[in-house]
């Protein structure tokens, strides 16, 4: 028989350590964030819909976005044992620089809609965490007020060529200027992608008050709080605009900016240079042969063309391609380290992330970036160490394996 006894008060006090009240509320919420994912739901509880939607949608059906993340969900890794993983280094050099970790901050428009500390808050994460930050034509933060916040770190300025070139030039010109070490050169955006959930939000800048938009706000009055008692909303590289942001977008993209453009551009810009939206080998090769200094492999996070190419299943084959010492970025779907392992597994030198930066400047300004760099961050070095490996140049490809959801139909012959 068991024998039973009534616990002693100085046994139980070792097993019931109480945790000390903490009435720091956004610490609280963010420090129980242990995912991308978590701190989206907390992105979404705080902001209106048709800033979170903004986010978080895509072009028509959403089709390739949901690709893009399955894609990173339809791999096996294989790891090997008895490594010594005491000790991971995440970082090595990108475009000629160091970086502490093997993502960036993606270009994102309109942030400080999604929280008024904005480019700012991303920026100031970046210097702290020693990744890149690239501010886009469309930011709603100056170019030299970006650099004043990250003076020592790594920024990039992300380029949608202007029908107005003289206009498109003057950013780049003014990047330069201010330290700016790399041009991101955005290819795929010849109009703007039907992003349907904008139109039926009437997502427009000023943001338009309508009876859905008061009672969907209603429950969030700190982001209105917020934003109605800073700085008015404007762009970095806009003086003024009233209307939807298809309008905005397709005044601005040039539908003629050709291979010939791109040399013209390079010439212009002093640092590095690398072209954004290659969806195919082709593309990959004739960029390569301009002369950049890399490639980011990007369906503009689905927001595009959609049922687009899905970014991380053309890794491989670019890579064969184009070969493996010159530079492939990827993005699009990557919401986890283990995703950002397995792009650098596959060739990758490196990754951006856009949709995972804005969900946790959503949560809590800058505070929730750094907590989503730190979580991926974690994520990564965690996954190195169960992969058997102790840097990044020891990922490759068999560490990794494509499973096969979607592959192209065989055709018949006649």
């Amino acid at each position: 028989m068991t024998q039973r006894h009534l616990p002693k008060i100085r046994d139980l006090a070792p097993l019931m350590q109480f945790q000390k009240p903490s009435f720091d509320f956004k610490a609280n919420r963010l420090a129980k964030a242990q995912t991308v994912y978590d701190l989206r739901k907390i992105a979404q509880r705080r902001t209106p819909r048709a800033a979170f939607d903004y986010t978080e949608g895509a072009a028509e059906a959403e089709i390739s976005l949901r690709r893009a993340r399955q894609a990173f969900e339809d791999i096996e890794f294989t790891p090997s044992v008895l490594r010594n993983v005491a000790n991971v280094s995440t970082g090595w050099d990108v475009l000629g620089a160091p970086v502490a970790l093997p993502f960036g901050i993606a270009p994102t428009g309109f942030t400080r809609l999604m929280h008024t500390e904005g480019e700012i808050g991303g920026a100031h994460a970046a210097a702290k965490h020693g990744i890149p930050f690239s501010l886009s034509t469309m930011g709603t933060t100056a170019i030299e007020d970006v650099k004043a916040a990250n003076p020592s770190g790594r920024n990039w300025f992300q380029l949608y060529m202007w029908k107005d070139r003289d206009r498109s030039m003057a950013l780049v010109d003014r990047a330069a200027h201010a330290g700016f070490d790399t041009l991101l050169v955005t290819v795929d955006v010849p109009v703007a992608g039907a992003r349907l959930r904008d139109r039926r939000n009437g997502f427009s800048i000023p943001p338009q008050l309508t009876l859905g938009t008061v009672v969907n706000a209603i429950p969030r009055p700190w982001w209105w709080y917020d934003f109605l008692t800073t700085d008015t909303l404007s762009f970095a590289s806009l003086d003024k605009w009233s209307g939807t942001v298809g309008e905005l977008l397709d005044t601005m993209f040039d539908p003629t900016v050709n291979f010939d453009d791109l040399r013209w551009i390079k010439e212009q810009w002093p640092g590095k240079i690398v072209v954004k939206g290659i969806q195919n080998i082709a593309d990959a090769k004739k960029v390569v042969d301009v002369g950049v200094d890399g490639i980011i492999l990007s369906n503009h996070g689905g927001r595009q063309l959609d049922r687009a190419p899905i970014p991380f299943h053309l890794l491989p084959e670019v890579v064969k391609e184009v070969g493996s010492e010159y530079e492939i970025h990827v993005d699009t779907g990557i919401m986890s380290g283990a995703d950002v392992v397995a792009a650098i597994a596959l060739g990758a030198r490196f990754t951006l992330l856009g949709r995972a930066y804005l969900y946790g400047l959503m949560a809590g300004g800058e505070d929730g970036v750094n907590r989503m760099i730190e979580i991926v961050g974690e994520q990564v070095s965690r996954t190195m160490r169960l992969l058997g490996v102790s840097s990044l140049e020891e990922l490759t490809p068999a560490h990794v394996t494509q499973l096969v959801r979607l592959a192209p139909r065989a055709l018949t012959t006649r």
